[in-house]
């Protein structure tokens, strides 16, 4: 998923440091694979927690809002612990608590307790925090400043194929493979889901003795004041504040379609299949991400970013209406395509809300890493308008969240406020 916070380096990180990072770079790389492997595995926890304490559609949301409001509670403190320990040992500590959250699941599974559940994404979620903190801008010191961005874009690739193949390894330890009967409540036990995260805690408590281990750029230590987000002219900025708006209206569309996906598909009038099978769908959803974003980093080359932004988020609009409008593959494939559409959208609201602001940039990314809250408290609100009014016509709270998206690529990225360079 692209949900991602970044911290601008400290230039003293610059001077002395070694010229290739290629192995560096290889190890971190699998590093963003892993929190998209594991942010993606949330929707295939949806239904099966869903089923398994029989919890209607506002309850199963609380996966997500106790997963993403870590992000809103974390990223401070994270930034914080960063700056003194470096990127390296962040990098330790963040795998080494989403390894401790993992482990949770255990007890969670064996008390039949729904809040500890919570619980444990919780911590997974401030360990994934934490590792995001460190790992970005670690990417974006390691070479040429000017190379920066490629070599996110390329680590980011690999966060994308993370989301991709997650739901393939949930659906088949989990619901028992595609080919799988449907469960009802009472038939799924507590005892499926300690396997996969037992599998994920391991490996992540492996991640974090190589990278202890490996001889890496020892970077990233700086006064933990500097790591604070808030505060200073960067709220001074219209682009800026309609910016975080688009992310929190962003990552919440995103997360919420992906929440609802597996449930969806498999309602009789959509497409009419067991929960196995439809979760298996979703990698349809994040992987047109992942192939939109290799489309849009070219043509972005060619075309206005905004103008751009504007026309994916209309086409998202028409996809989401048409899902709402129709039945049967229609309202399925038209549902899925929309993962094509957000390929280019977190990246690039992050980077017009960013623009001009000079000295306040460090601010401005902090403001719009906390936006990301969004993700928690929108799917929410659309598990809430499910119960209400039924799975299909609670999309039409993502669908207005586009329109935003597109009012922000036409109108609200243009910077109306200079910054000048002095406070």
């Amino acid at each position: 998923m692209a949900a991602t916070p970044i911290i601008t380096p400290d230039a003293a990180a610059q001077p002395g440091a070694p010229t290739s990072y290629r192995f560096a770079l290889t190890a971190l790389t699998s590093l963003f694979f892993m929190w998209g492997f594991i942010t993606c595995l949330n929707d295939i926890l949806i239904p099966y927690l869903k089923l398994l304490f029989d919890l209607n559609y506002t309850q199963a949301m609380l996966i997500q809002f106790c997963f993403f409001s870590a992000y809103f509670v974390v990223s401070i403190p994270a930034g914080m612990l960063v700056s003194r320990i470096g990127y390296k040992s962040g990098i330790v500590t963040g795998l080494l608590i989403a390894g401790a959250g993992c482990l949770l699941f255990l007890p969670a599974a064996e008390m039949h307790v729904y809040a500890m559940f919570l619980f444990a994404l919780f911590v997974l979620a401030s360990g994934i925090t934490i590792l995001q903190v460190a790992a970005n801008p670690y990417v974006s010191v390691m070479g040429k400043p000017e190379t920066a961005s490629s070599r996110l874009t390329m680590t980011q690739a690999f966060n994308s194929l993370g989301t991709t193949v997650a739901p393939f390894f949930g659906a088949w330890l989990i619901f028992g493979g595609m080919n799988a009967p449907e469960p009802v409540p009472g038939a799924v036990t507590e005892s499926t889901v300690q396997v996969p995260y037992l599998i994920l805690a391991a490996s992540l408590i492996l991640l974090a003795i190589i990278f202890a281990w490996l001889k890496l750029p020892a970077m990233g230590k700086k006064d933990p004041a500097a790591a604070l987000p808030l505060g200073g002219k960067a709220w001074q900025q219209r682009h800026l504040v309609l910016g975080a708006i688009g992310i929190f209206v962003y990552v919440g569309a995103e997360v919420g379609i992906g929440s609802f996906l597996a449930i969806y598909l498999s309602q009789p009038e959509i497409g009419g299949m067991t929960t196995a099978a439809a979760s298996h769908y979703i990698s349809w959803y994040f992987g047109g991400a992942m192939v939109g974003r290799f489309i849009g980093a070219a043509v972005m080359q060619k075309l206005n970013p905004g103008k751009v932004l504007a026309f994916n988020a209309v086409m998202a609009v028409l996809l989401l209406a048409l899902t709402i409008l129709s039945s049967g593959k229609l309202a399925m494939w038209s549902l899925l395509l929309v993962g094509l559409c957000n390929s280019i959208m977190f990246p690039t609201i992050f980077s017009l809300a960013l623009q001009g602001l000079k000295q306040y940039t460090s601010q401005g990314s902090g403001i719009l890493c906390l936006a990301i809250v969004g993700g928690a408290i929108l799917p929410v609100l659309q598990g809430m308008l499910a119960d209400q009014i039924g799975v299909q016509l609670a999309f039409v709270l993502p669908l207005v969240c586009y329109l935003y998206i597109a009012f922000y690529g036409l109108k609200g990225c243009i910077p109306q406020t200079p910054v000048t360079t002095k406070e």
